[in-house]
């Protein structure tokens, strides 16, 4: 569906410039475009690779097993219906601690791969279970400390100070956290009331 409204908005912009005679304009900001999506990207992607080495660094020395342990009892308590040592649980945690990082990219393969299992502990039911919901919606307003994305965006753009959005990420990703858990639970004991 997405990619049929993509094509509808390239062609009514076409037409558009087609009828207004300004065509020109359009092939400037095409070509203007690519070279800037070139830039930023090659920018993100030193950025990405850097934080990326970290979290390996992180995992070979142990810290990413600590970090691991330290958010157990806690993830435990929001996916209740999971299993502690089931793969589902290795994936949520590691998703979790890659998206503090800012490490979006490298968090959604993980994420994937916890729906996955989730999938399966659900038996495999097309609907999604209690902790597919909770995952999907804690996933979604994680908890970043480092924003690397930003961050490497703010670089590229040449920011004066580039990481002064830490402390106001932490507190924004803190209380999205927090809603989005709320919420979950409200609607999930809502309907267990209803049957």
């Amino acid at each position: 569906m997405v990619n049929y409204i993509w094509v509808a908005m390239t062609i009514i912009g076409i037409v558009f410039a087609l009828i207004n005679g300004t065509m020109e304009a359009v092939n400037k900001a095409v070509f203007d475009g690519a070279k800037e999506a070139v830039t930023l990207c090659i920018g993100l992607i030193s950025v990405l690779v850097f934080w990326l080495g970290m979290m390996r660094i992180a995992e070979e020395s142990g810290l990413l097993q600590k970090l691991t342990k330290l958010f157990r009892p806690i993830v435990k308590r929001i996916f209740p219906e999971v299993p502690a040592n089931h793969p589902a649980m290795g994936y949520i945690l590691s998703n979790m601690i890659s998206n503090m990082f800012g490490l979006g990219n490298a968090a959604t393969p993980l994420g994937i791969k916890a729906m996955e299992e989730l999938k399966r502990l659900n038996g495999g039911k097309p609907e999604a279970s209690r902790s597919m919901v909770t995952f999907l919606a804690l996933n979604t307003a994680s908890i970043t400390i480092i924003p690397t994305t930003v961050i490497a965006i703010r670089i590229n753009y040449h920011s004066g100070s580039p990481t002064e959005i830490v402390v106001p990420t932490i507190i924004a990703t803190i209380l999205s956290a927090i809603g989005a858990i709320l919420i979950d639970r409200y609607f999930y004991y809502r309907r267990s009331r209803k049957g």
